[in-house]
Order: structure tokens, then sequence, then C-alpha cells
């Protein structure tokens, strides 16, 4: 049986959705704009997408039910889940919901995860999964404590950046984005530097992440809960969906989240409050 209409409609006023700083000042213009108009026709109720000033702020906002959802990277996904916040769809690009890390080296140094200690580190950023949260994971599931090991560790702003520490010698390892498959050798180097591909090689890989998720606040009805389920997983059926999906969400589609899917990034990500 269908939900009331009055079971989607909140009292306390309109839906409020959220996007993530790193979109930028255009996602509170024409994305932001485009993306409240088809929520709130899909929705049948007032909507307003906002862009909080930091991931730190977005989490807050989620948290305190200040928004009622929220487009997340993944390691705010893994903050807030911890905290018993549900992340309801996940997106997939390249025909995958996942994707991992792979730690690197220049060609010929012969280094391997245990064998890390006295190294120099260079990460792309804090708050980059690929290049520094799911590194953290790996090393300290293996007992390691990255602060100890490392003889020095630095963030280069990017993937690349940090990719030319390395190569020119300023560093001993990094870690770029790989596909998802823990049985093929792939990395992003093809994409970050097709040029210089063959001028590293791996030291391992990390364990799989999911890709960035749609969460929803605590307390929010069930009937919406299901309803938002439904719109976002149905995006790519239409032409005005596949538009959000590819210009707000850079994403094909998405789908159902696992319960605690972000569970690879918990530590790290808790750590980094």
């Amino acid at each position: 049986m269908a939900a009331p209409a009055n079971a989607l409609r909140d009292p306390r006023g309109p839906f409020r959705f959220a996007l993530p700083p790193s979109l930028g000042a255009a996602a509170a213009g024409t994305r932001g704009t485009r993306l409240e108009s088809y929520l709130n026709a899909v929705l049948g109720r007032a909507t307003s997408v906002v862009v909080p000033a930091s991931y730190e702020a977005l989490a807050r906002e989620l948290l305190a039910g200040r928004v009622d959802s929220a487009w997340a990277p993944p390691f705010v996904c893994a903050r807030i889940e911890a905290m018993g916040v549900r992340v309801l769809v996940r997106g997939v690009r390249n025909g995958a919901s996942t994707y991992r890390a792979a730690l690197m080296c220049k060609k010929g140094a012969g280094l391997e995860l245990d064998v890390l200690a006295g190294k120099r580190a260079v990460w792309a950023d804090r708050d980059s999964v690929g290049g520094y949260l799911l590194p953290m994971a790996l090393l300290r599931s293996k007992g390691q404590d990255p602060g100890r090991i490392f003889l020095s560790q630095g963030f280069a702003g990017s993937y690349r950046a940090a990719l030319e520490v390395v190569l020119r010698g300023d560093a001993d390892v990094t870690s770029i984005f790989a596909p998802a498959g823990k049985t093929s050798g792939a990395t992003g180097l093809a994409e970050l530097w097709p040029e210089k591909k063959d001028d590293f090689e791996v030291v391992g890989f990390t364990e799989e992440s999911p890709n960035d998720g749609v969460a929803v606040a605590v307390g929010t009805p069930a009937a919406l809960v299901t309803k938002l389920e439904q719109v976002f997983t149905a995006l790519h059926d239409s032409d005005e969906g596949r538009g959000i999906l590819h210009d707000t969400f850079n994403a094909e589609r998405f789908e159902s989240a696992p319960r605690m899917g972000y569970r690879a990034l918990y530590r790290v990500a808790l750590a980094s409050l």
C-alpha cells in the first residue's frame, strides 16, 4: 500500500539536502538549483539544497538533523555511519561501487609493506581516501603506527603531485586510487600520469572502500527514507536524472548501500575528527 502523501512531509519545514563543499560555488548555483527542482517534484514537498562550508560542517549538520540528507565522500560516510547515521545509496562509476588504493614506490625500489620503517611518505591530502585514509587503515591493521614507522610524512596536495615527489627521490612511498577487484593489479597510474606509468611499482593494495554515498539523518521518517532510496536508485531511468547524475554526482547511477559498508574506514575517519 502506498504511503499517504502527508507521510513524506516534515512539519519542521522544507526537505534540506546537503552537497559537499568540494563541488565549489557552482553547487549552490545551476547544479544545486537543478537538483532542488527535481527533488521538489519527485518528493512532492519544498526542497532546499545547501552547501556547508567544510566536510566537518556537513557531518555536523547531518548528525544534528539540521539537514535531512547529504551527498558525502567516503570518509564522511564512515564517520557518520559509525555514529549511527544510515548511508542509503552509493554511487557507481565505471561499473563499480567500490575502489581501493595502491601504495606506490619508484620502480626498482623493492619496498614491501612490512619493511617501510624509516622510509619517507608523501600523501595526496588528509581527507583523501585513496591518497591517505585507506593506506593509514591498512598499515594500522598490520600493527604499524604510521606516525612512528615513517621517517617523515608530508602532503603534496594531489595524487599527481605526490607521485612527482616520489619520482624525483624526495619521498619513498605514496598512495593512489586503484580500481576495485582483488584479482586485478591495475592502478590509477595510467589515468594520473600515463607517460610515467612504467616508472613506478606497487608496494601493496588496501581493502576496498565504497564510493561516495547519500546519507539520511537519524529520525528521518521511514516513508521518506524509502522514497529517497527509490528516487536515487531510479535517477538513471530518465534523461533529467542522468543529467543530474553526471553533472552533480559524477556517477553513472546509484545502488542501495549495504549496512555498515564503510567500516574499513572507521578507525582513521574517526581519528581525523
